[in-house]
């Protein structure tokens, strides 16, 4: 892609204010604790008797006794808390720490895992609730869409189209998985949000490498119920094969997104600084810097306090990067998310001054 000074300007992190521990299942769910690895958890991960077979396998193995798959905590949504109310948040702070109103915002692109009414995106709602002005649209690219904001943000910018885009991303599994449910022990709730804007000459995004992945499209089946006062609801199910097909097309994912990215931005794989992926699983860090040939030092986890957070990880994973010192201005950095029914892809951009809002709580 053309290389524009255009990239990230400020961003922000929102999570919801219930936090739960392990205890908390242990001491509810005994049984089921016992009997987990019969349960829907075990659709998704595990080896299903058979022998490793790829460098996810080999990388999964160590959790396969632990009945949360390495998650510690996880943070889902507390009384008068949704999507919308944590995208808010994450918006304000985004926008404060960029020094900019609303007004001053021409575009926003919210992406939404998944939005707070069926049928509508959450923008056009967030848009009125800030108070906006300009455009918004819905972005759908499920837990892969953090690097496709960044690339469609930046190449708007870049073309002259728009000068202040924000992106905001939310995720808030707890809606659509009951509690009792074995999957949803690995599930969080939070929201990120991001300014794209001009940058300084060589900053911003570089290159990117996107593909679908329509071969997971059966991974994860929604199905429309009742809850216990007749209303609808809608629950995701894992879908039969889940399993094999997310470690037979984990490898190819990350090779072709990230190595199509670095080709992109005429760089290599050596030469970044720092990598962020969206760490759904406590071992996918692991297995990234494994298929990629990289040290772990060179990139971050935060999987075992937040769990898996759709693609807020990636937001997630960038945010505490940049507060903790591990990625400063001018460093080379590679994002890559993947998600089901959706797309995986990796953007390479020259980490810019990012200004950042107080850490969440």
């Amino acid at each position: 892609m053309a290389q524009y000074p255009v990239g990230i300007r400020s961003l922000a992190l929102t999570l919801p204010s219930i936090k739960r521990t392990n205890d908390y299942y242990r001491d509810k769910y005994p049984e089921l604790i016992e009997q987990a690895e019969q349960q829907s958890l075990a659709k998704l991960f595990s080896l299903a008797g058979s022998t490793p077979g790829n460098e996810f396998d080999l990388e999964m193995m160590p959790y396969l006794s632990d009945p949360f798959r390495g998650t510690v905590e996880r943070q889902v949504l507390g009384q008068g808390e949704s999507s919308l109310t944590l995208e808010y948040q994450a918006a304000k702070d985004a926008l404060e720490a960029a020094k900019l109103s609303s007004d001053e915002i021409d575009l926003m692109l919210v992406a939404s895992i998944w939005p707070e009414q069926v049928g509508f995106g959450n923008a056009a709602f967030l848009a009125g609730q800030l108070g906006l002005k300009g455009a918004a649209w819905n972005l759908d690219g499920a837990c892969g869409v953090t690097p496709v904001a960044l690339q469609t943000a930046c190449a708007l910018v870049g073309a002259g189209e728009y000068r202040n885009v924000l992106v905001v991303i939310s995720c808030t599994y707890s809606r659509f998985f009951d509690e009792d449910d074995t999957v949803s022990w690995c599930m969080s709730d939070g929201a990120g949000a991001f300014v794209v804007t001009s940058l300084k000459l060589d900053q911003g995004v570089l290159g990117t490498k996107t593909v679908h992945t329509s071969v997971l499209c059966d991974t994860l089946i929604p199905q429309l119920t009742q809850d216990k006062h007749g209303n609808p609801q809608l629950r995701m199910k894992v879908g039969k094969g889940a399993n094999r097909l997310f470690r037979a097309t984990s490898v190819d994912l990350l090779r072709t997104c990230c190595e199509g990215a670095v080709a992109a931005a005429g760089v290599t794989l050596e030469e970044v600084d720092f990598f962020l992926f969206n760490t759904a699983t406590a071992w996918f860090a692991n297995f990234c810097t494994r298929v990629l040939g990289i040290n772990q030092e060179r990139t971050i986890n935060l999987y075992p306090q937040y769990a898996n957070v759709g693609p807020v990880l990636t937001v997630a994973n960038m945010y505490y990067a940049a507060l903790l010192g591990k990625i400063c201005e001018n460093d080379l950095v590679l994002i890559y998310g993947f998600g089901v029914t959706g797309v995986a892809s990796a953007s390479v951009m020259r980490w810019g001054n990012v200004a950042l809002s107080p850490a969440p709580i």
